[in-house]
Order: C-alpha cells, then structure tokens, then sequence
C-alpha cells in the first residue's frame, strides 16, 4: 500500500508526525488503526516516521478513521499534495549517495545550520575545484560522470545562502587544519580562502576558526551539523567514514549544542577568523 522513496521530505517528515499525533488523539494504537486500514501496524508506524511515501488514498482514509474534521483534513491533503513533490535535489539522484538526500532535505528546509567541520571546508562554502579535490578522494571512489554530478549538487545546495527572502543562517566552527591542508594545488586554495572571505562577509554567515595555539576543545572528534527546522525537535548529523547518523533525541542533540556553544566561545570570533583566513592566504599565495 506504500512505496518506499530516496528520502523523505522535511514536509513528509512533519504530517507523518502529525498523522501520528492524529491517531493519538483518538485513542488508538498503531495496531488498531491498522486493523480499520486492512494493513499492517508497521506500515501505519512507517507512514507516521515518513519511511516510506503516504499515498493520498491512505492519508484520506486514516484522517476518516481518526473522525478528523473536514477542514482539518482538506488543509492535511492540500499540504501532502505539496509534501509528495520531489525535491530539487531529486534530479541529482544518480550521483545522490542514498543517506544524502536526506541531509540535503533537511538543509533546505533549516532555518539555522551548525557545522562542526575538522578536516575541510564545509559543502556549502566550497568552490568548484575545491569540492572536486575532496570528492574525488572519496570511497569508493566515483567515475568521473559521476564525480562531475556531485559536484553538480554541492553547488546547487549553495544557492540556499543567497536565497530570498529568508536564507538559513550557516554557522560554521572549523579548524585551522581545514585552511593549511592542501586540497587541489595553489590556485584552488587561494581561491578557497577567497571564498571564505567572501562568504564571512555574508550577513547570514558565521564563520570561526579555532586555532592550533587554542589546544583541545570540548569537540575535538569527528564533523557534525545540527539542523534548525520549524515544527520539528533540532536534529544532529554525525558523519563517519562508513556511516551517517541523523538523531533527534534531545538528550544526545543537546550534547552537541553544548560542545558547539563551547566551542564558538573557544574558537576566535568572527572578526578575528577573517583577520587569520586573510594572513593564511597571504602565506599560501606570498
């Protein structure tokens, strides 16, 4: 009765929320509306957690069954209509590994992004060469179609800052590593630390650095973001090599909302990161 999708839409995401609440209101379980549906109690709690597509008919008949008012449920319909529109992203889905859709969902629909970023710079603030250095040395490593196609998408995802009229305020912390690394040759950093330049000037756009000389902090491990979207709890990204973790639980989201709040006090403020990106530049092309 449901089929299975790349990722969810952050709207998909708030009326399988909402359908849960729905049911909850009405005294019944997963089960029992399953019963009414002539399904399983897993595909109702699948639909509700938006793991697979909520088809109109279904949506209509729960909405009944929960003895929803016909308002209430017209308003429910006319947003799953717009919900069940693939994203943008969804064009890109030949070079979209499956766990990224997801991430770019949830990116689009923020009204805040926190980025903890070790290693590189960050997607959104990269230039063309420079994500074509890093994403060509990932594993397994793509073909070169495919390798363009990413590349492709991690521009686009860009365009979120300049958009009108209310872009997503991007809070970057990264470290100094991030700057010196070499990623591409000279050119491609140069231009790198241009970027961020201009980016830092952005007024939606923090940016800090923390430094060597500043020793260990409170985040020294792997990168993460943290999600801001209206209607829904924040929601934690932690990426690895082998996997992606997205969690919603407020005890652990809360854990990394405290390490980057140490973090951004430890870090050099947002003057001062674009006086060390300019004496880093200047030291990268002397």
């Amino acid at each position: 009765m449901t089929d299975p999708r790349p990722a969810p839409t952050v709207l998909q995401i708030v009326l399988g929320r909402r359908l849960a609440a729905l049911r909850d209101a009405a005294g019944l379980t997963a089960a029992e509306a399953a019963k009414q549906l002539r399904t399983a109690a897993t595909t109702i709690t699948r639909m509700e957690k938006a793991e697979v597509a909520l088809k109109f008919a279904n949506a209509r008949a729960l909405l009944e069954i929960y003895e929803v008012s016909r308002k209430e449920a017209q308003e429910f319909l006319t947003l799953l209509d717009q919900a069940n529109k693939p994203g943008w992203w969804q064009s890109f889905r030949d070079a979209l590994p499956s766990w990224f859709g997801v991430y770019v969902s949830l990116e689009d629909a923020a009204t805040q992004v926190r980025v903890y970023e070790p290693h590189v710079v960050p997607g959104l603030l990269q230039t063309e060469d420079y994500a074509r250095a890093v994403l060509q040395v990932g594993l397994p490593r793509p073909d070169a179609d495919v390798l363009e196609r990413r590349v492709g998408l991690r521009t686009a995802r860009q365009e979120l800052l300049n958009r009108s009229p209310e872009p997503p305020h991007l809070w970057v912390v990264m470290e100094e590593t991030a700057l010196r690394r070499k990623v591409g040759d000279r050119s491609t950093m140069v231009a790198q630390l241009d970027r961020l330049l201009h980016a830092a000037e952005l007024p939606n756009v923090t940016l800090q650095v923390c430094t060597f000389e500043g020793g260990l902090h409170p985040g020294g491990f792997g990168p993460f973001t943290l999600f801001r979207i209206p209607e829904l709890p924040d929601i934690a990204c932690i990426d690895s090599l082998s996997r992606v973790h997205y969690t919603e639980d407020a005890q652990e989201t809360a854990l990394y909302r405290e390490a980057l709040d140490h973090m951004t006090a430890y870090a050099l403020s947002a003057d001062d990161t674009k006086n060390f990106i300019s004496d880093v530049r200047k030291e990268t092309a002397p």
